[in-house]
């Protein structure tokens, strides 16, 4: 932790980030008027997420910020991250949903693309599909392609089908209508008699969530939308009410998939968009720490107790994606570029039927949690084997709060060496390595499959077991950096005190990029930045903190994808569309690999971004100072190196102790309340002036 509570004089100073994961809640405080940033932790309540997040902004507040008995009160702004919507999602423990559509098109969630999940994979199995058939209802109804009415809405089939979905016991209901992105009249109409007949029931038009073209990923992103708004909606009814309790004076804001936060009833009706919640913050507090060492390419490693989530950052620029596929379900929705794999400090490790190791994507979570826990568990994890080889403190965790019994995680591993006929050591090595390959397989995804060496990046390793397993996973690589910040296992709730609020507004409309069609651009255009600027409103951002940035989707005709193009400040001109088409041009050299300048290009999708600013954490700097690292050593141990296939002596480091300037080489470890960071043999490590602690490992 950082210096000691400090008094408060009763003037509101404080922002709270907090993170809430499957296995910790992160909770970060800055005070506004030192520029001090403390960090408190506690164990989740995943019974009831609410709890925990409560607890731990209470804590925190009271033990760090010194506030006494009335916690809250000296907070201006907090802002949370949380895995509630990715977790319904993942173990499909969402609402029951009806769903309505166009005549004709009832099947269309279950036939989707036609697309295997993977061409060669005889076995590969589809993710469940979140509307069973008989909850998917068609209607009387058409548009075309200009929003011109073919087929009247027929209310009446509307208001049975509402009935039938009444009598079904349903929680939720999506509704998707062909061409409703250009004339949503029908999906409006059939909302407003569902809202008749379904009181209490969360109701989501396509159009409201998606207003794009592509009937398929719009009817996906609406249904998955209306399958955790009641879980959201439930979430954030027991949130809210305890932050109130606390004495909160301030609305709280919940961080989206793009990185930007919204207040919590905005985000209650969009969960759809909060499906990367947590770990898109980390990202956010991973490209300022990144910027300030002078590492604008990085590559981040968020490991946490249940996953682990990668992301590709080129030229301090976080990659954005306006369509991904989230757990096997297409989204449209803005969001960072985040690839997740099912491998965290609690990942459990098995013997599959072949014999062989394995590693997740279950995780044993905070409850029962790890064997080394002594809560009953008794399939070992990840964490337990870095207990066993006393990598970790084979005593305790979080700087004495929690104690871990290393002779049950032996006893485990040792049941499991028996089977494999191998030693206890050399099977708790090859269980890192397992989830050090599995980690390495999503990092390529992100970097190798688009074009993207990793050699050429450094590493960011944050979340609770980040730092610990960064080496390994830079090796497995070839990497020769890794970057570890001052708070990796906080990072995620540091990452609400650098973002600003952030909405995102589009909509589809098929023109050509030609002076003809200049006055229909700028009229799209204008669209949705009236869109942006009633939000503006809405939110009352101060006029000088608003931030408004414009894109537009473009392709080749005959295409079928397009690439996002930045549209230049100012009215739309003939200067304009010549910059757009050299943008274009040159993004899809880029992609492609060549361009077609003789070709036709379309615009698609236009797009506004609106951010509202807001005061962020100052990250504190410090002059470099001695190289003797010496003064944080507080120890040694025995650790067991695959590079010395024994135990070894190993110094040990505290994280508060070491200053910018130090120096040291390993085989060493660095011990604090958030996290642990174990340097390998061979790999030398400094203290920059942000105290971010620099990895070099040998080439």
């Amino acid at each position: 932790m950082m210096d000691g509570a400090q008094d408060l004089t009763g003037a509101a100073r404080w922002r709270v980030g907090v993170d809430s994961g499957g296995t910790f809640t992160d909770v970060c405080l800055f005070d506004q008027q030192s520029g001090r940033i403390a960090v408190w932790k506690v164990s989740s309540t995943p019974d009831d997420p609410s709890r925990g997040i409560a607890q731990g902004v209470e804590e925190g507040m009271r033990e760090e910020a010194g506030a006494g008995d009335d916690p809250a009160a000296a907070i201006t702004y907090l802002g949370h991250g949380t895995t509630v919507a990715t977790n319904a999602l993942i173990t499909h423990r969402g609402a029951k949903v009806g769903l309505l559509t166009t005549g004709g098109f009832r099947d269309l969630l279950e036939i989707g693309r036609q697309k295997r999940p993977d061409l060669y994979d005889l076995f590969a199995a589809k993710p469940p599909v979140l509307v069973p058939r008989d909850l998917r209802f068609e209607v009387a109804e058409r548009l075309s392609h200009d929003g011109a009415v073919v087929t009247p809405l027929d209310e009446d089939a509307v208001r049975r089908a509402a009935r039938a979905l009444a009598e079904a016991g349903v929680q939720a209901v999506a509704v998707c209508f062909l061409y409703a992105f250009v004339n949503p009249a029908h999906e409006q109409t059939a909302k407003r008699i569902l809202a008749e007949e379904l009181p209490g029931v969360f109701l989501c038009a396509s159009h409201e969530i998606a207003p794009e073209f592509r009937e398929f990923e719009r009817l996906s992103t609406a249904t998955v939308n209306a399958y955790l708004g009641p879980i959201m909606h439930r979430y954030i009814s027991r949130l809210s009410p305890r932050l109130a309790d606390l004495g909160l004076p301030v609305a709280p804001h919940l961080t989206q998939s793009n990185g930007g936060v919204v207040r919590f009833e905005v985000a209650a009706e969009t969960p759809v968009r909060a499906v990367l919640s947590g770990p898109s913050t980390g990202v956010v507090a991973a490209q300022a720490i990144g910027q300030r060492s002078g590492f604008p390419d990085i590559i981040t490693f968020d490991m946490g107790g249940t996953s682990s989530d990668v992301a590709l950052m080129a030229g301090g620029q976080t990659a954005q994606t306006n369509e991904s596929v989230v757990h096997g379900y297409p989204i449209k929705a803005p969001m960072l570029d985040i690839h997740t794999v099912g491998a965290g400090g609690g990942s459990i490790a098995s013997i599959d039927s072949g014999g062989l190791l394995k590693v997740g994507p279950e995780s044993a979570g905070a409850d029962p949690g790890p064997v080394c826990y002594g809560r009953g568990a008794t399939e070992p994890t990840v964490t337990d084997a870095n207990i066993v080889l006393q990598v970790l403190n084979p005593t305790h965790l979080l700087n004495g709060r929690m104690k871990v019994n290393r002779d049950l995680a032996v006893a485990a591993i040792g049941q499991m060496a028996d089977r494999l006929e191998m030693g206890a050591m050399d099977v708790a090595q090859g269980i890192i390595s397992v989830v050090t390959a599995n980690m390495a397989k999503a990092i390529r995804v992100i970097s190798v499959q688009r074009g993207h060496d990793p050699r050429d990046y450094a590493l960011m390793a944050f979340g609770g077991a980040g730092p610990l397993h960064a080496v390994r996973l830079a090796q497995e690589l070839g990497m020769s950096t890794v970057i570890v910040p001052r708070s990796p296992g906080i990072l995620c709730a540091m990452g609400l005190l650098l973002t600003d609020l952030r909405a995102d507004f589009a909509t589809t409309r098929l023109a050509p990029l030609e002076s003809a069609e200049r006055a229909t651009l700028a009229e799209t255009l204008a669209r949705v930045e009236a869109e942006a600027n009633g939000w503006f409103e809405a939110e009352a951002i101060a006029a000088d903190q608003r931030r408004l940035t414009r894109r537009i989707d473009m392709r080749y005709e005959g295409q079928n994808y397009e690439l996002s193009i930045p549209v230049p400040e100012g009215p739309v001109t003939e200067t304009t569309l010549e910059t757009l088409r050299a943008g274009f041009t040159e993004a899809h050299r880029r992609m492609y690999g060549f361009a077609a300048p003789e070709e036709r290009i379309l615009c698609v999708t236009f797009r506004a971004e609106a951010l509202g600013l807001v005061q962020k954490a100052e990250l504190p700097e410090r002059p470099l100072g001695a190289e003797d690292a010496s003064g944080a050593i507080t120890g040694s141990r025995e650790v067991w190196f695959p590079e010395t296939r024994a135990f070894t002596e190993t110094q040990l480091y505290a994280r508060d102790l070491l200053a910018p300037g130090m120096r040291f080489a390993g085989p060493a470890i660095v011990e604090q309340m958030d996290t642990t960071t174990l340097i390998p043999p061979g790999v030398t490590a400094r203290v920059d002036e942000i105290d971010t602690l620099i990895l070099e490992l040998p080439r």
